[in-house]
C-alpha cells in the first residue's frame, strides 16, 4: 500500500498550521484583541525622541506604545516601515545615542532621521518588502493547502503540491530573513546607544516556525510521490509483467515435450 495519502494527510496538517502561524503574525497590530496585542518584533525605550512614548513596538502594520503590558496602537498602515524618525512623526533632531545607534550624519550639530542615510534606506526596504512577501507567501500556502487535497489520491497532485508549496516557503523564508536582519540589527543599535530593546519572540518564533512547517510540508509531498511510483512499478511486476511490461510466460515446462514421443511413453506403459 502507497504512504502517499499519509504523508499527504501530515502535510495538510503542517500548512494549515503555517498558515495560522503567519496569520498571528499579521494580525499583531492591526488587531486589538487578546492574543494578538501581545505580539510584536521589536520593543525599544524610545523616550525623548520626538512624540514617542516611554516604550514603543513595532509590527507589521503601526508602531505601538505599551499599556498594561499590551500594544496599544494607533491606526493601522499596511506595509509600515521601521524607521524611528517618520514613525515618531517628527523632523526634529534626535540625541546624540541615537546618532549613534544608527549611525546617522550630523547637520548643524543635530542629527536628521533614518531616512537621511543608507542605513534607515536599509531598515526601510526591508521591512516594507517583507510585508509584500509575507502576503505572497500566505497565498502560495492556501493554494498549497488546496491542491494537497489532490495529494490524497494522485502521485500528480503530490508533485504539484509541493511545487506550490516551495513556492510559499520561499517567500516566508525571504519574510522571515529581512525582518531578522532588520529588527536584529535595529536592536543591536539601540542597545549601542544605552537603551533598552529586545525582540518579540512570539512573532519571531510564529514566522520561523511558518518556515519549518511549510519544508516539512514540502519534504512530504515529493516523498509521497516518489514513493507513489516505486509502489506502481512494484505492483506490475507481481501481477506477471517484467520491468518493460512483457508477459511472463504462462506454459508448464512440460508442454514442450514431444507430443509423438509422449503418446508412446503411454503406450509402452500400458502393454507392461
Amino acid at each position: 500500500m502507497t504512504p502517499r495519502p499519509a504523508l499527504a494527510f501530515v502535510s495538510l496538517i503542517l500548512i494549515a498550521g503555517a498558515i495560522v502561524l503567519i496569520f498571528l503574525t499579521l494580525l499583531a497590530g492591526a488587531v486589538d484583541k487578546n492574543p494578538t496585542n501581545k505580539f510584536y518584533f521589536l520593543q525599544a525605550g524610545t523616550s525623548g525622541l520626538g512624540n514617542a512614548a516611554a516604550t514603543t513596538r513595532w509590527t507589521f502594520w503601526n508602531a505601538c506604545s505599551v499599556v498594561n503590558g499590551r500594544n496599544a496602537c494607533p491606526k493601522a498602515h499596511p506595509a509600515y516601515p521601521f524607521e524611528p524618525n517618520r514613525n515618531f512623526a517628527t523632523s526634529m533632531s534626535f540625541g546624540y545615542d541615537i546618532a549613534r545607534c544608527f549611525a546617522m550624519r550630523t547637520f548643524s550639530g543635530g542629527i536628521h532621521g533614518l531616512m537621511s542615510t543608507d542605513s534607515g534606506r536599509k531598515y526601510y526596504l526591508e521591512t516594507r518588502f517583507a510585508f509584500a512577501f509575507i502576503l505572497i507567501g500566505l497565498f502560495f500556502a492556501v493554494c498549497a493547502l488546496f491542491l494537497g487535497l489532490i495529494a490524497l489520491f494522485s502521485r500528480i497532485g503530490s508533485f504539484l503540491s509541493s511545487i506550490t508549496c516551495y513556492v510559499a516557503l520561499l517567500f516566508q523564508t525571504i519574510t522571515a530573513a529581512l525582518i531578522t536582519a532588520a529588527y536584529v540589527q535595529g536592536r543591536n543599535a539601540f542597545h549601542s546607544a544605552g537603551r533598552t530593546a529586545s525582540l518579540g519572540r512570539y512573532n519571531f518564533g510564529f514566522m520561523w516556525a511558518a518556515v519549518a512547517c511549510l519544508f516539512l510540508a514540502t519534504t512530504l509531498f515529493c516523498v509521497g510521490g516518489v514513493t507513489s511510483g516505486r509502489d506502481r512499478t512494484y505492483t506490475k511486476r507481481t501481477h506477471g509483467r517484467t520491468f518493460f511490461g512483457r508477459k511472463k510466460s504462462t506454459r508448464s515446462r512440460g508442454s514442450f515435450i514431444d507430443p509423438e514421443r509422449q503418446r508412446r511413453m503411454e503406450k509402452e506403459d500400458s502393454i507392461e
